[in-house]
């Protein structure tokens, strides 16, 4: 199939960042990392992979985008676009799924997945295009993160087979997928009530979840009748492709690993 365009969300989702303040930064996606910002480690993976073609960042500050020298000569040489990023990340994706600016096939990941590789990139995308999936989400199962990284604290959603972490990688295949999107914007609107997104899926699927009676494709395949696309998971054998920096225990743990690959500041 053909490759992606790949979509990077960089914006702020508000006006302060106390985690970038502390280091000196206004944005997230420009904290150093070993030597090298976030935001420009995503990029070089991206233009590494031989899954994706063309590349944006959708970014709400041209100054913070603008302070990293190699993207603003690659936006100067067309290498990369920019996008005015919205309030929040789902209304900027829906944003460029409707407009259609990277077409129907794209790749998305955020500017704090700062272990990303250009392996991580091709097994997803490979994995996503053997599925028949419109949306197709990348997950890290707890027992390859716990093994390879036993200290770290994650988020998981446990489910009957085992929990699993989100990896910030989506695949956006069909024209389908905007339906995901719009849920998405819909499910960042009731975050203050729950009870609204919880109707959508039902309470038979929750009760279920919540027993974790459900496998993880057994709850994606409900999630997909009530959204009306579907979505695939693909389970990554990279344990560093579930560990993003939100936080400084992260930023330790990332600079540690990649110190650890013979990376250094200089």
């Amino acid at each position: 199939m053909n490759g992606f365009n790949a979509l990077v969300l960089a914006g702020r989702r508000g006006s302060e960042n106390p985690f970038a303040e502390v280091q000196g930064e206004t944005h997230r996606a420009l904290l150093d990392v070993v030597g090298v910002p976030m935001l420009l480690r995503v990029i070089r993976a991206l233009r590494a992979s031989s899954s994706v073609e063309r590349i944006a960042v959708s970014i709400d500050d041209p100054a913070a985008f603008e302070a990293i020298p190699e993207l603003r000569e690659l936006e100067v040489r067309g290498e990369i676009a920019r996008y005015a990023s919205l309030p929040s990340p789902s209304r900027s994706v829906q944003d460029a799924l409707n407009a259609r600016m990277l077409g129907d096939r794209v790749f998305l990941t955020t500017a704090d997945h700062a272990l990303l590789t250009p392996e991580i990139i091709d097994h997803f995308a490979a994995r996503a295009d053997q599925s028949d999936a419109d949306v197709a989400v990348g997950v890290v199962a707890e027992s390859v993160l716990r093994a390879a990284h036993p200290s770290t604290t994650r988020t998981y959603l446990r489910f009957r087979d085992g929990g699993y972490s989100g990896a910030n990688l989506f695949a956006f295949r069909t024209k389908q997928a905007l339906r995901a999107a719009e849920f998405w914007v819909n499910a960042e609107a009731y975050r203050k009530q729950p009870w609204r997104l919880a109707g959508a899926f039902g309470p038979t699927t929750l009760l279920l979840f919540a027993l974790r009676r459900l496998s993880l494709e057994e709850a994606l395949e409900r999630a997909s009748r009530a959204i009306g696309c579907r979505i695939r998971a693909v389970s990554l054998p990279f344990a560093e492709a579930a560990i993003d920096v939100d936080r400084p225990s992260d930023l330790a743990l990332v600079s540690e690993i990649l110190s650890a690959r013979g990376e250094t500041a200089g």
